[in-house]
């Protein structure tokens, strides 16, 4: 049996200073500082950056009943130099940005990889052993949670919706290399909080301790109460061997922005995007988690910024519930210490748009997997047809509406590779066009 000691003083001063750190004072503050206060933390990522491309587009008058953007060539520019923020000569030409959080891990959409960023620290500060979530069977989220518990040495266990699959691929073939799988009725994942203390208090046994993630959070935001509560749980952790946290579904809480509110900070360098010119900031929505921390972010910072979201998985009134949710949860954890921008923020983060050609979350239309095909191979950028190819072309639709002298577009790509195989395997027909190539 494993035996652990006590703390030292110098690893109990470490944590006191880290509590420190990641508490956000009661001072007033104005928006930069306030900022940079709320993002003094510890965090997943090394860095926030990213990689910006520039998709230059050209329209010819001939195209291709049934193929999206058949009527449309593309190039991109790789290096795009940038001079005050964006550059204007290119600008001039037919384009759009594409931030590349697609790129920032093979395995971990980026979307994901934003909203964990100050998530797993504050698990690693709070001693956790194992993390228990869940998801659908094709869950980014919960492939993201296997992958990065196990960078970290933590056990994850998975509990997804369902049946497990016949051949497991895409994101369910890599939550089951990385985490503990468990499927589980659809009955019964319909309470997930039940389902998921259930599993937790299961995996504790007699010995172990469960608590849910939020409790951390509010733990770290307290500069007394909640570090020594964290410094009394961590010099008794021999008695609970096992620390098992309990994570939402698609970790769409309110610490998910915080990883949205560091990138914007850095998109937001006079070098790179600046904080000037005018931006139609577009992304694919699923839960609107990272459409609602961009737009924190942006107005938090005074950025002449609007989110555009492309509605995937739910009703306008859904995702205007949900930004609200969050906007309340935001200003209860980190609100006393900036006020000149509530109004603004009560009045809406995101501009909520319907997608280009609207359908039942999840399905893919004739000639989306084509489209797909058509970018990846005159740009070298992978799209999938249920997220990343809305945001695309909600791209290139505000781009011919800003064509004169308006806005700059820039998409954010949120990644979802390894949704394409999950997706083969459902929309065979499809896929198997593609055998017959772009030339037919």
């Amino acid at each position: 049996m494993k035996v652990e000691g006590f703390p030292s003083k110098s690893t109990i001063s470490a944590i006191k200073r880290g509590f420190q750190s990641q508490c956000v004072s009661n001072v007033k503050l104005d928006g930069e500082d306030f900022v940079s206060k709320l993002l003094d933390r510890r965090w997943t990522l090394p860095h926030p950056d990213a990689k910006i491309h520039q998709v230059m587009l050209s329209t010819s008058k001939v195209s291709q009943p049934g193929r999206a953007f058949s009527d449309v060539s593309f190039f991109n520019k790789i290096n795009p130099s940038f001079s005050h923020g964006l550059m204007d000569k290119d600008d001039r030409e037919p384009s759009f940005y594409i931030v590349r959080d697609d790129l920032l891990h093979p395995l971990i959409n980026g979307n994901k990889a934003r909203k964990l960023d100050g998530l797993i620290p504050l698990v690693e500060d709070h001693s956790v052993t194992h993390v228990v979530t869940c998801g659908g069977c094709q869950s980014a989220h919960a492939a993201a949670v296997a992958v990065s518990c196990s960078e970290r040495g933590l056990k994850s266990h998975l509990l997804l919706r369902g049946e497990q699959p016949e051949i497991l691929t895409g994101y369910n073939l890599i939550s089951t290399i990385y985490g503990n799988v468990t499927y589980v009725p659809r009955s019964l994942y319909a309470n997930r909080e039940m389902m998921l203390k259930s599993h937790a208090d299961y995996l504790a046994g007699s010995i172990g301790s469960v608590i849910w993630f939020d409790d951390i959070l509010e733990a770290s935001l307290s500069e007394n109460d909640g570090a020594l509560s964290f410094l009394q749980k961590d010099a008794h952790r021999s008695d609970h061997p096992q620390k098992i946290v309990i994570v939402n579904e698609g970790a769409g809480d309110v610490v998910a922005l915080l990883g949205l509110i560091r990138l914007v900070q850095y998109l937001s360098q006079n070098h790179i995007l600046g904080k000037e010119r005018p931006l139609k900031l577009v992304v694919d929505a699923g839960t609107g988690t990272t459409a609602v921390g961009l737009g924190l972010g942006a107005i938090c910072l005074g950025l002449p910024w609007e989110v555009t979201a492309v509605m995937l998985a739910d009703t306008i009134d859904g995702y205007k519930h949900q930004e609200k949710r969050l906007i309340s949860d935001f200003k209860r954890h980190f609100g006393l210490q900036i006020d000149h921008c509530f109004d603004e923020i009560d009045r809406g983060l995101v501009h909520w748009v319907e997608r280009c050609h609207p359908r039942k979350f999840g399905n893919v239309l004739e000639g989306e997997v084509e489209a797909c095909q058509h970018i990846a191979q005159q740009t070298g950028i992978l799209v999938d047809p249920v997220y990343t190819l809305a945001a695309w072309e909600m791209s290139t639709v505000l781009r011919e509406q800003e064509a004169e002298g308006g806005a700059t577009v820039v998409m954010l790509h949120t990644g979802g590779t390894l949704g394409m195989f999950g997706l083969a395997q459902r929309y065979k027909s499809y896929f198997s066009n593609l055998k017959a190539g772009l030339s037919n």
